[in-house]
C-alpha cells in the first residue's frame, strides 16, 4: 500500500503543480483502502543540508502548499499505518518510530527532481 501511494503522489509532481497536490494524492489513495497516513512523518527537501526544507506532508489539500519548479528535488516518504496514524519515538534512541497501536506500518522513499516537463525519480 505505502509503494502505491508513493506512486499516486508521484503522479501529481509537475512543474508549476502544488506540493498539496502530491499529498493530498497519498492521503487520499492511503484512506480510500483503510490505512492511515502519519502526520509527524513527511518528506524534506534535498540541497547541502540534511532534511532541508520544503516539509513535504501528506496531509494537505490540491492547489495548496509550496509550488513544484524545473530544479527542485525533495522525497517523497509517507508512513502508512494500518491502523491508526498515531506514533511515538523511542525513549533510549530518540529516533525509531512505532504505532500507538502496535499494527503494522511500512515507510517508502524516493527522490525526485521537478523538470521542465515533468519529473524524475533520482532514487528509489
Amino acid at each position: 500500500m505505502t509503494r502505491e501511494c508513493v506512486y499516486k503522489g508521484l503522479e501529481q509532481v509537475k512543474p508549476w503543480g502544488f506540493l498539496g497536490d502530491m499529498g493530498q494524492a497519498v492521503h487520499d489513495h492511503a484512506y480510500a483502502n483503510g490505512y492511515t497516513v502519519v502526520r509527524e512523518i513527511g518528506g524534506h527537501g534535498v540541497g547541502l543540508e540534511f532534511h532541508e526544507d520544503p516539509w513535504v506532508g501528506y496531509h494537505t489539500k490540491k492547489g495548496t502548499d509550496m509550488l513544484m519548479v524545473p530544479g527542485m528535488i525533495f522525497t517523497i516518504e509517507p508512513m502508512v499505518n494500518m491502523g491508526k496514524a498515531d506514533i511515538f519515538t523511542d525513549e533510549d534512541n530518540g529516533w525509531e518510530i512505532y504505532t500507538e497501536d502496535r499494527k503494522p506500518s511500512a515507510q517508502w522513499e524516493i527522490m525526485v527532481l521537478v523538470t521542465e516537463t515533468g519529473h524524475e525519480v533520482l532514487c528509489w
